[in-house]
């Protein structure tokens, strides 16, 4: 049976995909909008992520080992890296991983709590057998189950972008200057704990091999990014690194 915590939680996603969406329908179609939709939103990642990491850590303690283990919690990064976009200007596309996360945690939650609510279930499948499903929910479960791996990979990829976003916005003194530092820890984070994230990192960094060293292009190209991309490499070995079994990355988990 569903607790009050659960609706909370369900409500903070809910929250987040709503307002996201009504933020990136006045972005695309080029419209002034309101910096509040956007908080709004994160607002509501925050009532979500808090929730899901307090059932998981318990209540704070003041000892390196909790820490620790907090800061090697996915779910607690994303907390973070939520209340950080809160407090900063703007940045559209930090939206976006979120808002999946959110369509298909809300999805499942209307599947699991809702429906059986207000639709019938369908016959058992055989006599004397708990009854199934109602045909609708089944539709639902299988939708999200098919599309759950693409939307992680789209969400990997998103965060690289979110990452270019950042560096030039910082270079152009649109953004904090810090901005990038802490999206590179949180990344550094999400390679170790992510196979999407890995996946999305090696994709982009062969298209850019073949695209500076292919025919034409001047050796310091190559030159220049390989020595980027070892900086980027040595980062990453400095990570706290992922505890065993750590999540492919399914933001805050249903509870």
């Amino acid at each position: 049976m569903a607790t009050t915590q659960h609706y909370l939680w369900a409500a903070g996603h809910f929250l987040l995909l709503l307002c996201s969406l009504r933020f990136f329908l006045a972005k695309c179609m080029f419209r002034d909008v309101s910096a509040f939709w956007y908080k709004a939103s994160f607002t509501g990642a925050l009532v979500s992520y808090a929730i899901v990491c307090q059932k998981s850590l318990g209540v704070p303690q003041p000892n390196a080992a909790w820490i620790r283990r907090a800061m090697l919690d996915e779910n607690v990064q994303y907390f973070l890296l939520a209340l950080f976009w809160w407090t900063s200007r703007p940045v559209t596309l930090a939206l976006l991983p979120y808002a999946i996360f959110s369509l298909f945690h809300a999805l499942t939650f209307t599947r699991t709590t809702l429906m059986p609510q207000f639709l019938p279930p369908g016959p058992p499948a055989q006599q004397g057998a708990a009854p199934t499903p109602h045909p609708l929910a089944k539709k639902l479960q299988v939708w999200v189950k098919a599309n759950y791996d693409n939307a992680m990979r789209a969400v990997a990829f998103t965060e690289l972008v979110i990452m270019a976003r950042v560096v030039v916005g910082a270079l152009t003194f649109r953004i904090s200057l810090i901005s990038p530092v802490i999206y590179a820890h949180f990344l550094r984070q999400r390679w170790y704990q992510s196979k999407f994230t890995r996946e999305a990192f090696a994709t982009v960094h062969a298209r850019i091999l073949a695209f500076v060293n292919s025919p034409g292009k001047p050796p310091v190209l190559a030159q220049v990014y390989n020595q980027a991309a070892g900086l980027a490499s040595r980062f990453a070995g400095s990570s706290l690194g992922a505890p065993n079994g750590a999540a492919a990355g399914a933001g805050a988990r249903r509870q």
